[in-house]
């Protein structure tokens, strides 16, 4: 589990072909490794990734071919910035807002342009995925967590600040037409899934049932800000 708080940004090292799947090697001066052990989870680009083989200034993670067909990290070249966060514990600030670090689909850059300080970003993110976005609410590009401005159909747009451009790959990288890794929050997947289950489950909550019957309905949801 991880907050969408990026701890540093790493440099891709190298990307070796293994039968089929990418071994993915990352350095980072910033990222702090004292703690890093074998099999732990460290967020690349938002995508979480088993941790193979370390040393004081970088890591090597096994990328299998689902994680390679569902994200945007085989657009990755050696030199290229990523985004890093490792898991966090029970002790960590809470910043963000809660990321698996599974990534939902791929979003494209569509517009990108100075505003005042801060940088006014549009993307474009699966048409499947945007019932899960709303306006104001949180979503995760490329590991960070992020507020949305405004969701139309399915271009979310957002305002970038100075300081979350510089400490991630935004300003280094990002360019119209780029691809980035898009996750949902959590919540609104958990959330269609108890509405759908209220909905499908008439039967099985007749009098003869101990099934509970569950009170979420589409009108709880719109009257508590959660559907537009």
């Amino acid at each position: 589990m991880f907050t969408g708080i990026i701890e540093s940004v790493g440099k891709v090292k190298s990307m070796q072909p293994t039968g089929g799947d990418i071994r993915l090697t990352v350095e980072s001066d910033g990222l702090d490794f004292s703690d890093v052990k074998l099999g732990d989870s460290i967020a690349s680009n938002g995508i979480c990734l088993t941790v193979v083989d370390f040393g004081s200034n970088y890591y090597s993670v096994d990328v299998s071919r689902e994680t390679i067909a569902r994200t945007a990290l085989e657009d990755l070249k050696p030199g290229y910035i990523v985004n890093l966060e490792k898991a966090m514990l029970p002790t960590t600030r809470f910043g963000g807002h809660i990321v698996a670090g599974h990534v939902d689909g791929i979003g494209i850059v569509r517009k990108l342009q100075k505003d005042a300080r801060s940088i006014y970003i549009e993307i474009e993110i699966p048409k499947e995925l945007a019932h899960y976005t709303a306006t104001k609410g949180s979503i995760t590009l490329d590991g960070i967590s992020l507020t949305t401005n405004l969701v139309r159909d399915n271009i979310v747009s957002l305002n970038i600040i100075p300081h979350t451009a510089q400490v991630t790959n935004i300003a280094q990288h990002w360019l119209v037409g780029d691809k980035v890794n898009v996750e949902v929050d959590i919540v609104a997947r958990y959330l269609e899934r108890l509405l759908n289950k209220s909905q499908g489950d008439t039967a099985s909550n007749s009098p003869q049932s101990n099934s509970p019957k569950s009170n979420i309905t589409e009108a709880f949801l719109a009257d508590n800000g959660f559907m537009k």
